[in-house]
């Protein structure tokens, strides 16, 4: 168990390493390629309700997704995190700039006087960040498990996509038995159904 925590974490490292060396520009355009496929892709035109992500550092830029929802109108639901049991809630936004604070993971979230709770049955399609996946449907997180804990609670008819670079698309990805699959990975290069 040891070995394979440090495997995700050796991946973790060489990831932000590759990240790190991409300039904002090209990062910027990449994240648009992938904003592009994800609004050309049926399952996520045809949701309603959709979970999203405010990214952290090392995941797709989500900023341009979560503006654009808004135009396609989509419910847009957005996860608050509780760091002292590595839990979240699922919570409606319908203002980015008023329906937002600082979370304890130092990035955006909904705050709960201005959002209000969502039940797990009711998302439609669920857009999972990740820092670095395989095309077997494997990713690796922020290493807290919010996303394996969440992925089993949700239908079984949601789409779980995950939105990487190309860049963090890895061989192989070390998985335990509690890790979960994304069924659908969307690149700036390609659309990639879970083998």
């Amino acid at each position: 168990m040891e070995e394979v925590k440090e495997a995700k974490n050796e991946i973790r490292r060489e990831t932000a390493e590759k990240l790190n060396i991409l300039t904002e520009e090209e990062r910027g355009a990449k994240a648009a390629q992938i904003e592009n496929r994800l609004f050309e892709f049926a399952n996520f035109l045809e949701s309603r309700i959709a979970l999203l992500y405010v990214n952290s550092p090392h995941e797709v830029d989500s900023e341009a997704i979560l503006k654009r929802c808004f135009e396609y109108g989509k419910i847009m639901v957005l996860p608050a995190y509780t760091a002292d049991k590595y839990e979240m809630q699922l919570m409606k936004v319908d203002n980015l700039k008023k329906g937002l604070k600082k979370g304890p993971r130092g990035i955006l979230q909904p705050d709960p006087n201005h959002c209000q709770k969502v039940p797990v049955d009711c998302i439609d399609i669920a857009i999972i960040p990740g820092i670095a996946l395989d095309e077997k449907g494997s990713r690796i997180g922020s290493g807290k498990g919010y996303y394996d804990r969440l992925i089993p609670e949700l239908p079984t008819t949601t789409r779980k996509v995950a939105l990487a670079y190309e860049i963090q698309i890895v061989p192989q990805i070390p998985m335990e038995a509690h890790d979960k699959y994304v069924d659908i990975i969307i690149t700036e290069d390609r659309v990639i159904y879970k083998i």
